[in-house]
């Protein structure tokens, strides 16, 4: 065990012990809660959520190592927690309406996502392949449980098994590759694993574990061609749950992508930037090509998910800290337009009318242009179209990959942010420019969820002309 000699040590954890006392007492309320009062467990998580975010953003308990090295709190860590612990709470506003309309809410989902929640902190903030392992399971496990919350829907019974089986696949293959990078360097510090690296010839087995964690990266990700799981589950977990899994989740695994490529094996990254560099292509080229063909928004969104990935990992590929800035600008930026992309699904939706076809959106401008309006917002940020935020996003991941001497990659990123724009701009026709077929069902959502959706499309293009200053948010995590 490691010791720990007095409280004041654990201060840098404080956020994440506040989480798990707060998800340990709303488990215990719920218990005396009828299905009427259930609204209190729920605001009460939203409340914790936002007390930690705050905690984070004001820097309490301020930034160090604890547990000798197995949790590091730093720059980094703050800017990915700040924006999980955020995108989390706003995925919490779009979960009650939609879930309580079904009668599929239950008290255990909001501490299944704080649980989540708490085990991608942990991730960001990890030292030690110890302590990646632990918050990557706590997220898994959870997820796993919130994908198959509906028992009686067999799509959503197949999407929770599938996302099981090649997740524990996916963290197989990191378990081993965690194996033969600690017989090769006799150490589960990230730290101690680059310093043990740096200055001498990296023998065949550091180099294959360090595969095996790329292959393993890339299953989280859902980067092709290890993308199987990804648009099935997105399409059969029920919307809300695909809008958290598809958000937060994904600045996690940058932590986690982060610290074993760059903390730990930094001095090998002739070796992981070329793969991650074909991993980005592979991405955008199945991605875009898989989204053109479907006729589900949320299989759409899934495969543009794969395309966004691949421009994600072009940071990543451009090396340096400038290219981990870009990256973790695209996925702050994408987590932001993910959330915003599947809460509309969510707010046009009812009982019975699931509104994840693109053929809902027909005629939705001569039926609701305030609704039309903010998808449009959306699909064209996801499409990169200036001003808007994705835009910028991919703008900065292009200029990364420049710089890193990968003009092929940034050309053929180039290409495939044209082809993207096509699906986008399908749905943006299918609201403008086709007729409407029947009525429309009123949406469950109340005032509040659209008020929130609102504000989260629109800060899309909001932040489009403020972009500037959380690409220096980024620069400043990493010492730039």
């Amino acid at each position: 065990m490691v010791p720990v000699r007095s409280a004041a040590e654990l201060m840098p954890m404080l956020p994440e012990l506040v989480l798990v006392g707060g998800a340990f007492a709303l488990l215990m309320l719920d218990l005396f809660l009828s299905e009427r009062q259930r609204i209190i467990t729920h605001a009460c998580s939203i409340g914790l959520l936002v007390a930690v975010t705050a905690m984070l953003a004001f820097g309490v308990g301020g930034q160090g190592e604890v547990l000798s090295g197995m949790f590091v709190r730093d720059g980094v860590a703050d800017v990915l927690k700040i924006t999980i612990a955020a995108v989390a709470a706003l995925s919490m506003v779009y979960l009650w309406p939609f879930l309580r309309a079904r009668g599929l809410y239950k008290g255990e989902i909001p501490v299944l996502m704080l649980f989540a929640t708490l085990g991608m902190m942990l991730l960001v903030s990890a030292g030690s392949m110890v302590m990646i392992y632990v918050g990557l399971e706590m997220l898994a496990l959870c997820q796993y449980a919130l994908v198959a919350l509906d028992r009686d829907n067999p799509t959503a019974s197949e999407a929770g098994i599938k996302y099981f089986v090649l997740g524990a696949l996916a963290s197989g293959l990191l378990l081993y590759g965690m194996s033969l990078v600690y017989g090769a360097t006799g150490t589960l510090q990230l730290q101690a694993i680059a310093d043990s690296i740096a200055g001498s010839p990296a023998p065949t087995m550091l180099v294959t574990g360090v595969v095996f964690m790329v292959v393993a990266i890339g299953f989280k990700f859902g980067a092709a061609p290890f993308h199987m799981w990804l648009p099935d589950v997105y399409h059969g977990a029920p919307t809300p749950i695909t809008l958290f899994i598809g958000s937060a989740p994904k600045l996690a695994t940058f932590g986690m992508a982060y610290r074993l490529l760059e903390v730990a094996a930094g001095p090998l990254e002739d070796h992981w930037r070329l793969m991650l560099a074909g991993l980005a292509v592979l991405s955008l080229v199945i991605g875009n090509l898989g989204a053109m063909v479907q006729t589900n928004l949320k299989r759409m969104l899934a495969y543009s998910t794969i395309s966004h990935v691949g421009f994600l990992f072009m940071g990543f590929a451009g090396g340096g800290d400038q290219g981990f800035a870009a990256a973790l600008f695209y996925s702050i930026s994408y987590a932001l337009m993910a959330t915003a992309a599947f809460g509309a699904i969510v707010v046009l939706a009812s009982r019975g009318f699931e509104a994840d076809a693109i053929s809902d959106y027909r005629g939705l401008n001569a039926r609701d242009p305030w609704m039309a309006g903010m998808v449009l917002c959306i699909m064209v940020s996801l499409a990169g179209v200036p001003p808007f935020l994705g835009f910028w996003a991919k703008l900065a991941v292009l200029q990364a990959a420049l710089q890193g001497d990968m003009l092929w990659l940034a050309i053929i990123g180039i290409v495939f942010a044209v082809v993207g724009a096509f699906y986008y701009l399908g749905v943006v026709k299918a609201m403008y420019f086709d007729e409407p077929e029947g009525e429309m069902p009123v949406s469950s959502s109340g005032r509040p969820t659209r008020l929130v959706f609102g504000i989260n499309a629109l800060s899309l293009l909001a932040l489009g002309f403020a972009w500037s200053p959380i690409m220096a948010w980024c620069q400043r995590a990493f010492g730039i």
